[in-house]
């Protein structure tokens, strides 16, 4: 994924990025009932030109027991997605989840402020 996208490219690419967004916040972590992406499981998301999408992604343990299956519902989420050609998922752990990576929405679903 090291293709270099034109100001264009991006404007074209856009709304393709935010359905596949839209994916990512359907797949759910299975033990905390808030989707990956406002989890901030999701460290990366490239898509080239061909459609092609490439997720960095982590759990918030690294013996996730649903690991693979997870990986299973992003890869299918996001391939059902209309104009994705294919995706490729990459499972990092450094670095290491933690709470900061939260967005404000999965703060307020877990009943933590906001603001920290």
């Amino acid at each position: 994924m090291s293709e270099v996208l034109t100001p264009e490219d991006i404007r074209e690419l856009s709304p393709l990025y935010d359905a596949v967004v839209l994916a990512l916040k359907q797949v759910y972590d299975p033990e905390i009932p808030v989707n990956i992406y406002d989890l901030g499981l999701i460290y990366e998301l490239n898509i080239n030109k061909a459609h092609e999408v490439y997720i960095k992604m982590t759990f918030t343990a690294p013996n996730c027991p649903m690991a693979d299956e997870v990986m299973a519902e992003v890869r299918q989420s996001v391939e059902l997605t209309p104009g994705v050609k294919s995706c490729e998922i990459e499972l990092v752990f450094e670095p290491a989840w933690n709470q900061s990576l939260l967005s404000d929405e999965a703060r307020v679903a877990l009943g933590m402020d906001p603001e920290l």
